[in-house]
This record gives C-alpha cells, sequence and structure tokens, in this order.
C-alpha cells in the first residue's frame, strides 16, 4: 500500500518549499521558508517514526543543514544533491540511510556507464537511490538532470529502469513541470512508474490533497509512495495536514500487517 514519505528540501542553508523548474543559478520561486531548521523537521519525523524520509540540497550552501537532519535521526534519512562517488561515503558515514544520485550519472546528455561503475565501487545497493526526475517530453518522459535545468536524451523507460536496478535499492522520481505548484499529481506518470520498476518508487509532485495517496495507491496498486511538500501544512501549505499523513501511514501499516498474517 503507498506511504506518505517526509521530506525537508535546503536551499541556501533553509528549509524551503520551492516551485521546482524555477530553480536557477539567478533565483527561485519560493512558496514557504522556515522559521525552523533542518534539524527540527528531522527530529519531528523521528518522533513519529516516519521512515524512508528524504534530505535533498538544492544547490551549494547546505552542507551544515544537511549534517545537522541527519545527526538528528541518524540511519532513516536518505541525503541528496551533489551527491558523486567520491562524497557518497561521506554522507552514509554522516548518518544517511542512503545516498540519492542524479546528476553524477548523467554527461553530454546521456548516461554513463563509467560513473555508474565509480558509484557501484563506492557504495553498495542497498545504500543508494537513483533519482529520474524527469519532465515531459512529446512521447513520455525524460530525465531532467542540474536542478531539473537540464533535459537529458534519457527517456523514462522499462528497460532504463532496468539497467539501473541492479546499482540501488530504491528510485526517487520528482515530476519537475508539476514540482511546488500543488496542481495535481502527474497521473500518468505515477501509473507507468509503477509499471516499470521492479524496485520501491516515491514519487514527489504536485500532491494537493489527501487523496493523492488513495489516488497514487490506487494508480500504482500500491507500488508508489508519495511526498508532499508546498501542501503540507508543516512547510505552510493549507491543503494537507501532517497528522492526516501519520494516520494514513499507520492505517496503511495495520492493512500491510492484516494481509500477512491472513
Amino acid at each position: 500500500m503507498t506511504l506518505f514519505r517526509p521530506c525537508i528540501d535546503l536551499h541556501e542553508g533553509f528549509v524551503k518549499q520551492i516551485v521546482g523548474g524555477t530553480l536557477t543559478d539567478e533565483g527561485v520561486k519560493e512558496n514557504f521558508v522556515a522559521k525552523q531548521p533542518a534539524s527540527y523537521f528531522a527530529s519531528l519525523y523521528k518522533k513519529d517514526g516516519l521512515k524512508g524520509g528524504h534530505v535533498i540540497q538544492l544547490g551549494p550552501g547546505n552542507q551544515e543543514a544537511a549534517l545537522a537532519a541527519l545527526d538528528a535521526y541518524p540511519g532513516e534519512l536518505q541525503l541528496g544533491g551533489g551527491v558523486t562517488a567520491d562524497n557518497a561515503r561521506f554522507w552514509l558515514n554522516a548518518g544517511a540511510s542512503r545516498v540519492i544520485v542524479t546528476s553524477f550519472l548523467f554527461e553530454n546528455g546521456g548516461l554513463s556507464q563509467g560513473r555508474l561503475d565509480a558509484l557501484r565501487d563506492a557504495v553498495t545497493p542497498e545504500e543508494l537511490t537513483i533519482d529520474l526526475s524527469c519532465r515531459k517530453a512529446d512521447e513520455g518522459w525524460k530525465v531532467a538532470t542540474n536542478r531539473w535545468q537540464t533535459v537529458t536524451d534519457t527517456e523514462v523507460t522499462a528497460d532504463l529502469f532496468k539497467r539501473l536496478s541492479p546499482y540501488c535499492s530504491e528510485f526517487l522520481v520528482h515530476a519537475a513541470d508539476v514540482e511546488g505548484l500543488c496542481r495535481g499529481i502527474d497521473k500518468a506518470l505515477v501509473r507507468h512508474l509503477s509499471e516499470i520498476s521492479e524496485l520501491p518508487v516515491t514519487y514527489a509532485g504536485g500532491g494537493r490533497a489527501l487523496s493523492d495517496l488513495d489516488q497514487v495507491d490506487e494508480l500504482s496498486d500500491g507500488r508508489v509512495d508519495l511526498t508532499f511538500g508546498s501542501a503540507l501544512d508543516i512547510f505552510g501549505g493549507k491543503q494537507v495536514k501532517y497528522t492526516d499523513c501519520l494516520a494514513w501511514n499507520r492505517g496503511a501499516s495495520r492493512e500491510r500487517i492484516s494481509v500477512l498474517s491472513f
């Protein structure tokens, strides 16, 4: 069954919610800037027993905040943003449960086998989540790197997921075209992800109502999890209550236990 996955998005050292497609060197459109530090949200997730959360560094200047979050909830948060084969072990040693890698894997618009091999030598599949955040193309979707500004030639297909699955244990996919807009999830992408991945997938982008958890659960047959950002009340949103997400996860856990018992 689909679960709610928590997130901590960092920009210039602050916890923020942004419109994903606007993130450039010149600036970004912000939906929310938290008064609390990253460690506050990590501690909140720890208190409530949430698993599989993501800490994403959106550009430089976030290392101190990221380290504080990992220290507040060691071994349970995944860390992404600027991760390479050279620094992946640093983040794992700092308390990340997994590192999340995107841009490092791509060179000249395509997937780099050499960099995949370097990452394989640096971390185990159990320590790696591959981020295949994407933008819509004429047909389907293509992976977007460099803070979602560079659309690669790599299509989001079953062959791509099959090629990458031996290297990682999870996938993370932001729908960059709807990230931060609170206008609804990309239903076609959610369904597509559930059909092409044999590994767990977390989808992010456009979530605007608690019912999106129902929708993702139905579209993916419970095989894709969902992250809320700008719509969530702890990030200044008015559409989704954090406590309702906790209740959803607890209900989902009970249902899974019931199915296993049966």
